[in-house]
């Protein structure tokens, strides 16, 4: 315990007392927030300029869930029994193009812990004590499971799907060529779309601790989340079978009775003032203030008659 103390007060003294609100004036926050943000988008350029040189082995990198699956028990990928499939593309720039978006993607995901740093810094001088205390830790799970998304997507989810959509297509006499921008769109946005599906529970329980929502309200809303994850997913999935959108769907319904769990362990606590308001408020005490001022005005006991 006192170990943990001397942390908490080490952390309250080197960090969140240096970034305690300065009152400044609207203009001055302004500024600070175009200060952060153009750090943030040279780091981003920096990051950039280090993946776009790496674009061609970042692309091969997402060609891999294409035919071969990920085994964990040996932890190696494993060739399917898919044909080969060669890559075209259909556009003199197509291919220049996704290059740049690859290495713009990777960029971002790289650059996500400084970014979520940058925000943290400048909402944190607007915060109570008890806010940031659960605000920092959120910060570091939500990139910890951006992260776990995009791996479970990556090892798991994409070569399934992919080995399913193109089995089929072979099955049906099809001879399989993919456009390179299609197959990096649907690689890159499956991954996007999972790293925010792993953020739902983390999400609902931010809202559950700011007394945004309960347990027992999400519990109430159970059949409309499970019928609104299907409707994402048919606006998230880049394509419109219904393969892909169970896919996405039913995660993130797992991911909603997760964060009914989280919620109802990390509920907002009331505090001190709310408990006294709220006993004041309640009907035992309004009918004992109600039954004090009729009898004294009336002169005599006897003369107040009750409520039967």
């Amino acid at each position: 315990m006192a170990e943990q103390s001397k942390i908490t007060k080490w952390m309250q003294d080197k960090v969140f007392n240096p970034l305690e609100d300065k009152k400044m004036p609207v203009m001055q926050h302004l500024f600070e927030f175009q200060a952060r943000l153009t750090k943030t988008v040279v780091v981003v350029a920096l990051f950039f300029v280090g993946t776009f040189f790496y674009a061609d082995t970042l692309v091969q990198w997402l060609r891999i869930p294409l035919q071969n699956m990920f085994v964990p028990g040996s932890l190696e990928w494993v060739p399917t029994d898919l044909p080969k499939i060669p890559f075209i593309f259909l556009s003199p720039a197509e291919a220049l193009w996704q290059n740049l978006k690859v290495a713009a993607l990777f960029a971002l995901v790289l650059a996500t812990p400084y970014i979520l740093w940058e925000i943290w810094a400048f909402v944190v001088p607007g915060l109570h004590v008890q806010e940031r205390r659960f605000v920092a830790p959120f910060v570091a799970i939500s990139a910890v499971a951006f992260y776990s998304g995009l791996g479970f997507c990556f090892f798991f989810v994409l070569p399934f799907a992919l080995n399913f959509l193109i089995s089929y297509g072979v099955k049906a006499g099809f001879i399989p060529q993919i456009s390179i921008a299609s197959y990096v769109g649907f690689a890159l946005w499956f991954l996007v779309v999972f790293g925010l599906i792993f953020e739902v529970p983390l999400a609902l329980t931010l809202m559950a601790k700011l007394g945004w929502v309960d347990a027992p309200f999400l519990k109430k809303y159970r059949k409309w989340a499970f019928l609104g994850a299907f409707l994402f997913a048919a606006l998230l999935t880049p394509t419109p079978d219904p393969f892909n959108q169970c896919l996405m769907a039913l995660p993130m319904y797992f991911f909603y009775e997760v964060g009914i769990i989280s919620a109802g362990f990390f509920k907002k606590k009331p505090e001190a003032g709310e408990e006294e308001k709220t006993a004041a408020s309640s009907p035992a005490s309004k009918g004992t203030g109600a039954l004090q001022p009729q009898t004294a005005t009336g002169g005599h006991d006897d003369d107040y008659v009750g409520v039967p």
